[in-house]
């Protein structure tokens, strides 16, 4: 076989390794272990474009190599299959979820099969499957009988905080749980409780309770979306408006592990921005709650501020769109205007509403508050820059030294009041180091021992406290949809009651459409006769799609175990992720969540580890290039300007308004003048590799589904193409189905290989970066891979390797190789190990090397990057093993180092020759020789050196 049959060879050795169970991994404490991971994704309809297999082929390459290295590896893959997409489809046709779901799997199987990644198939996971998701529910119940003793700082079985209660009450617990619902009570009035107020008083504690709070309702969707799942107002799927309302919901108390988050981050081989943006969404703030009683009210009006000092700056109150009070504390004059905001405010998004820093909207409720301090009267406001669920959804608004206070204040024409000395309120709105000036115990005080100074005074005085309070907020677990996990609560007397673990798994029931019902339940509601023992309803809500891929990386260290989601001896030898790589968009939602299940297993004593995932990387996103023509829009003039005397001239770029043309319809020119232009998109399938579009794909754009819709607008022109291979105007973007703009590998790898797509890949550049897709590219790839093929092949097409014995120079491209490679594994700078590998065969080529001991060790460093030809090669060589368990070779420095040197020779400062000698040869033996030699005679014109500087292996200058 002299030809490079990439298709042949690619095929033959995936079914080899399906067949043969390569990759297939057993706990084995002989070997070190190394775990590396791909975040799981989504299948989806569209399957793979080339942007998704970035961040598996790098991890591919890792495990290959770590392999090489005499790890045992574990390298999964599995399936995060529950999920929105997959029902709204089910809702649209009828299919249930499950078979959209499975095809889906199988396509993105056969496409990352094709890839040559080196998975344990066996291992596999899908979160839909009952035998997976029956543990997704043990943890939960394991969530529910959970409560956080703040003493302990961990999880415990509630069963001892009910130990707690039945002998001393609430005293002395010091619990996560809910500040504003919790009710106190000795341990007397404890007994005394019936059995429903009992449970709910467990349910302020539990860490997976059910309350009421404020969610995103997607009315078309049926279902509460999470605020990632919500953009301007409406859903990101489908678009579809979003409100905010008050909901019974079930909740995981994530809160309570947020100091221990916020601290175990700095542990963490993870990425500076990634670690940032986790410690901003938990948003540790140290500050003060201060009480500001309601005017001719009983109410008091809880504030958490971290510039308690600043209290007499305080000229307004906000409160939150959406805060229970705000009905109550409306005045009958503003209660119109009030309740018109509200139902606006309120529902959008709160990802809309703090980002938003131009928009600037609230209104007056008519009512007023009393400051703590001196008892002056201060307006309250609904603004909807304030969250109801950050802090006490409450903002003492201080203009003089809040940015968004400071713009709310001067919008409404509300006062601004200094409140540090020497401050211009016109132009600082940011508190800055300064002196106190407003009151007797804060005066001369530096703004950090001022903020320590106000706490201890009002705490003294009993108008608040120290608090440190977080932006994070409990994580909303229910979700009013058919296809995620059931959650397994069933309900008697209308107390929540936990499914026996040993009747999980709780599986979902059969329904006859997958919206919600006719009175306003969830999916579920339409299973007929599906309760509990027949008597006892069901929870008619799923869990999130992130529920499953929370602990998934521990599945695949057992999983085909029945007893246990996974068990010690697999956990102790695997104990966590060495290596995670996945999209940063994840940061706050699938690693936080994936942290706290984590760190609660680890309270239970279930896992060995503090945390999942030792190193992060996020792989950077190949963006597409997007194409469009621009149709200018000429009119006669002569005529009226109906469609059809309209010419749509199509070009790469737009023509000057008004501009006039001669144009040449049917052999008669008339003069037309430009009124409009129209950008268009141009699917990627009818554009040239060169950017250009040719005669034919013209005529087939025109026929294509996407211009056929363009022509609604354009009506029914004549159109003219500038040229028949006409250059069309390039945009980089993410590449997506929406923009036509996809690249499918299947097509590349039915071009020019899986190899040559697994090294392009790589080449583009650094594994983080962003980098544009370009097609053009890959063919110097793919030249590089048939060169490597020829080093093997004599001119007859032979297959012939030599096993004489390797010179210097050929050793050195080798060791330097291996080398260069060694150091980029181990920094996942993949980019520059493909670099090097063209550089040394183009070497070796040079050499014309075919010695057994220089091309055996380069196949097996070039084995994780290019997997199936090094494969055919190591068979060819002889190998019956695969190639994928040789040991990584190891690199000499004696092969390094150069032994000779070639001196430039210089007379005077002016070279005039070279010499080479070894580099430990002495001084004055040089001096003798370069005299000696004759280079030099002619410029030396019969005369003696006056002197001869030798710099060790830089230079020689003879001084005439």
């Amino acid at each position: 076989m002299s030809d490079y049959n990439f298709s042949q060879i690619e095929k033959k050795w995936q079914q080899t390794w399906a067949q043969q169970q390569t990759f297939k991994t057993t706990t084995d404490n002989s070997k070190p272990k190394y775990y590396v991971l791909d975040m799981f994704p989504y299948p989806s309809g569209a399957g793979l474009h080339v942007g998704h297999p970035l961040g598996y082929i790098a991890s591919d390459i890792m495990a290959r190599y770590k392999r090489q290295r005499g790890f045992n590896v574990l390298h999964p893959m599995g399936f995060d299959a529950f999920g929105l997409p997959a029902e709204q489809y089910a809702i649209q046709t009828g299919q249930h979820p499950a078979i959209t779901t499975k095809e889906n799997i199988a396509r993105y199987k056969e496409q990352l099969s094709s890839l040559g990644f080196s998975y344990d198939w066996s291992r596999e996971v899908r979160t839909s499957d009952p035998d997976y998701y029956k543990w997704t529910q043990w943890i939960f119940l394991k969530l529910y009988d959970a409560w956080y003793n703040q003493e302990t700082d961990k999880a415990e079985p509630i069963a001892t905080l009910v130990a707690k209660f039945e002998q001393n009450g609430t005293d002395g617990v010091k619990a996560a749980c809910d500040e504003e619902e919790r009710t106190f009570f000795t341990a007397d009035e404890w007994k005394a409780m019936t059995e429903k107020q009992q449970s709910d008083v467990l349910l302020q504690y539990r860490l997976a309770f059910l309350s009421e709070a404020t969610v995103n309702w997607c009315p078309a969707l049926g279902t509460v979306l999470a605020n990632d799942e919500v953009k301007d107002g409406v859903s990101e799927r489908g678009g579809y408006p979003v409100e905010r309302k008050k909901m019974q919901q079930w909740s995981l108390r994530i809160t309570a592990y947020a100091e221990r988050l916020l601290n175990d981050i700095e542990s963490l081989d993870w990425t500076e921005a990634i670690k940032e943006m986790q410690r901003n969404w938990i948003g540790k703030s140290l500050g003060a709650e201060l009480n500001f009683k309601v005017k001719d009210s009983e109410r008091q009006l809880k504030v958490f501020t971290t510039r308690a000092d600043t209290i007499y700056g305080v000229t307004y109150l906000a409160i939150a769109p959406e805060h229970e009070w705000v009905p109550e504390l409306t005045s009958p004059e503003q209660r119109q205007a009030v309740e018109e905001y509200v139902s606006t405010a309120k529902n959008r998004s709160e990802r809309d509403r703090m980002s938003d820093v131009k928009t600037i909207s609230g209104v007056f409720t008519g009512s007023y508050v009393l400051n703590p301090l001196n008892g002056e009267e201060i307006p309250l406001w609904v603004a909807d820059y304030v969250l109801a669920g950050y802090g006490t959804g409450v903002v003492m608004a201080v203009p003089a030294s809040d940015i968004r206070d400071f713009n709310f204040a001067k919008h409404f024409n509300l006062p601004i009041v200094p409140v540090i000395e020497g401050s211009n309120i016109d132009e600082v709105y940011e508190a800055k180091e300064g002196k106190m000036i407003n009151s007797d115990f804060l005066n001369g005080l530096e703004v950090k021992d001022a903020l320590v100074a106000a706490t201890a005074k009002f705490e003294e005085m009993g108008i608040g406290q120290g608090k440190v309070n977080y932006r994070m907020r409990d994580a909303i677990f229910g979700r009013q949809r058919y296809w995620g996990e059931p959650i397994p609560i069933y309900y008697k007397d209308g107390i929540p009651q936990p499914l026996p673990e040993s009747e999980l798994q709780l599986v979902l029931p059969e329904i006859d459409a997958y919206l919600p019902t006719e009175t306003g339940e969830p999916p579920l509601g339409r299973a007929k006769d599906w309760k509990y023992k027949g008597e006892y309803p069901y929870e008619l809500s799923t869990m999130p799609g992130w529920a499953g891929s929370s602990w998934y990386y521990l599945r695949y260290m057992s999983p085909d175990n029945q007893e246990a989601f996974v068990t010690p001896e697999d956990e102790q030898y695997w104990q966590n992720v060495d290596l995670y790589i996945g999209g940063s968009e994840h940061a706050t939602g699938h690693l936080l969540y994936s942290r706290f299940w984590y760190k609660f297993l680890h309270d239970l004593g279930l896992v060995s580890q503090v945390e999942p995932f030792r190193k992060l990387i996020n792989q950077g996103m190949i963006q597409g290039v997007s194409s469009f023509v621009y149709a200018n829009v000429y009119g006669y003039t002569g005529d009226d300007m109906k469609s059809n005397n309209m010419v749509y001239i199509f070009s790469s770029k737009p023509y000057e308004k008004n501009s006039e043309r001669i144009i040449n319809i049917n052999g008669e020119a008339k003069k037309y003048f430009l009124l409009n232009d129209y950008k268009l998109r141009v699917p990627i399938d009818f554009v040239n590799l060169d950017g250009t579009i040719s005669k034919d794909n013209q005529i087939k754009y025109q026929e294509d589904p996407l211009f056929i819709e363009y022509s609604k607008q354009l009506g029914v022109p004549i159109i003219i193409w500038e040229s028949d291979n006409m250059p069309l105007a390039q945009e980089i973007e993410k590449m997506s189905k929406s923009k036509r703009n996809v690249v499918n590998p299947d097509d590349i790898i039915s071009r020019v290989g899986a190899d040559t797509l697994r090294m392009y890949e790589m080449f583009l550049g650094p594994l983080e970066q962003f980098k544009p897709w370009n097609t053009n590219g890959i063919d110097g790839v793919h030249k590089f891979l048939k060169r490597y093929w020829k080093l093997f092949f004599d001119s007859n097409g032979n297959f012939l390797v030599s096993d004489d014995q390797p010179t210097p120079a050929e050793l050195k491209t080798l060791h330097k190789t291996i080398k260069k490679v060694e150091e980029d594994m181990e920094r996942l700078s993949f980019n520059t190990s493909v670099s090097t590998f063209m550089i040394c065969v183009n070497e070796l080529i040079t050499l014309k090397c075919n010695k057994r001991a220089i091309l055996e060790p380069l196949t097996v460093i070039l084995a994780p990057y290019a997997p199936h030809i090094t494969e055919e090669i190591w068979s060819l060589l002889g190998h019956a093993e695969s190639i994928a368990y040789e040991p990584f070779p190891t690199w000499e420095e004696k092969y390094l180092t150069e032994s000779t040197f070639e001196y430039p020779i210089s007379v005077n400062g002016k070279m005039r020759g070279k010499l080479a000698f070894p580099t430990d040869k002495p001084k004055e033996e040089i001096e003798k020789e370069v005299i000696s030699s004759g280079v030099i005679d002619k410029y030396l014109e019969g005369k003696a050196p006056k002197k001869i500087i030798v710099v060790p292996n830089k230079i020689v200058n003879v001084v005439v």
